[in-house]
Order: C-alpha cells, then structure tokens, then sequence
C-alpha cells in the first residue's frame, strides 16, 4: 500500500472528500475524521493535513485530482510512506526508515499511522514558518538601534503571532500527552511510539518550541529597548516643558 500526507493550503469540509470521493466520514482520530471505500482509506486531522492510503499510487493521483489538489504546487507539505503487509511476519508490526511491515491489514492501525505521519507534516508546516519568525526576529535586532517609538505596534503584533504559533504547535498537534486513540491499546501505542522515534518528531518538536523561546527572548529585548526608549522620550517632554515653565515664569517677573 502507498500513503501520501499533505498539509492542506485551503480547508477541506468533510462534505467535500466525502462527495469528490464517495465515502463517508466518521469522527475518529483525535477530533479528526475517517473512512474508506475500496479503493482508498482517507484520515483528516483537525490540524489540516489530509493522509490518503491506497493500494496504487495512481488511485491517491486520482484521489488528489477529485479534490482538486495539485502536487505540482510549490509550497505543498507533503511525505509519503510505503505500507507492506505480511502475514508471516512474527511480530504485529515492524517500522523501518524506508517501510511500515503490518502482520495485518486493520483500519485502526492505519488510522495510528496516518495520525503519526500528519503529525510529521504538520510539525514540517510549523517549522517553515519558525524559520520564517526566526529571519523576521534576526531583521528586527539587526534594526535594533535604528527602530523607532512607530514600530511598537508592529513589535506587538509580532509577538501576537509568535504566541499563536506557540499555541496552535501545542494544542492542534497533540504531541505533548498521549492521543486518545492509544488508551488502552498497547500495541497501538507500540506502533505509535515506534513510529514517532522513525520520525523524531518528539525530538522535532521539542527543538520547535526552543527556537520559540529563542524568538521570544529576542522580542522581549526589543521590547524592553523600544520602553526605554520610549521613557526617554517621556522624560526629555517632562524636562522641557518644566524648562518653558522656568523661562515663561522669568519672564513674567521681570516684566
């Protein structure tokens, strides 16, 4: 079997997959959605990644066209993992950097592996847009000195964004506390685990979430410099008006 994960540009609504590829969506993996027909076993994360699992690479081709997505777009996220079935294998599952051996062909295991794989590409997406903030941040010291009282408001809603990121990496990736599809399943969890050590994604996001602090540390500096600029400021009007004052009360009294 073939498996491809992308990371979804526009938002797909249930209604649309399940139209385009006549199936139908149930609510399953972590707020997620699946189903399958025969030709395609189809997972939706809530976080936006669609992961298509087929027998052919050409039904998933087709499968993307139906949903009108392109692969040809530059900016599309995407990994895809080969699938092997083997009966004679002793063990449930065995994962390996090039393939996922399954003993059996089962929906819940797939649903395992669709989950891990788009977190991967899910966690890939954060980490274009930290290298992003991170190439903002660096520009935003380099003008340190130059930056003036104007530019707090855009400091803050960079900092806006570098919290949102933060958040939505936490919350919507589910990469801190165990899924709930691996409760009381321990070869799920089993093949869950071997599959997040194959994709180091714990690792990965643990290095996200530092560069994240890294940023944030830079903007608070920035920040602390703007306030202290902008005490300055205050402190030189506070000093010239009391210096008005003086003249315009000499004045007054030699008159």
């Amino acid at each position: 079997m073939n498996l491809l994960s992308l990371y979804l540009a526009q938002p797909l609504i249930t209604s649309t997959i399940e139209y385009a590829l006549d199936l139908t969506l149930t609510k399953g993996v972590e707020n997620g959605y699946y189903g399958q027909n025969q030709k395609y076993h189809i997972v939706l994360a809530p976080f936006g990644v669609l992961t298509l699992i087929a027998e052919e690479k050409h039904a998933i081709l087709d499968a993307l066209r139906l949903l009108n997505i392109s692969l040809d777009e530059q900016q599309l996220i995407t990994q895809d993992y080969p699938i092997e079935i083997d009966s004679t294998l002793s063990k449930p599952f065995e994962v390996t950097n090039e393939t996922i051996l399954l003993k059996e062909n089962s929906t819940h295991d797939l649903n395992v592996i669709a989950l891990a794989i788009s977190q991967s590409v899910g966690l890939e997406h954060y980490e274009k847009q930290l290298d992003t903030l991170f190439a903002q941040s660096r520009s935003i010291i380099e003008s340190i000195h130059t930056m003036s009282l104007s530019k707090h408001t855009h400091l803050m809603r960079f900092a806006s964004r570098l919290a949102l990121t933060r958040h939505d990496m936490v919350s919507n990736l589910v990469l801190l506390d165990k899924p709930n599809i691996l409760w009381d399943d321990e070869e799920a969890e089993m093949l869950y685990n071997a599959l997040a050590y194959a994709l180091e994604l714990h690792d990965r996001h643990e290095i996200a979430l530092a560069k994240l602090s890294h940023i944030k540390e830079d903007v608070l500096l920035v920040m602390d410099i703007i306030n202290h600029k902008k005490s300055e400021y205050l402190e030189w009007i506070i000093i010239i008006l009391i210096g008005v004052e003086i003249v315009m009360g000499l004045i007054q009294f030699f008159r």
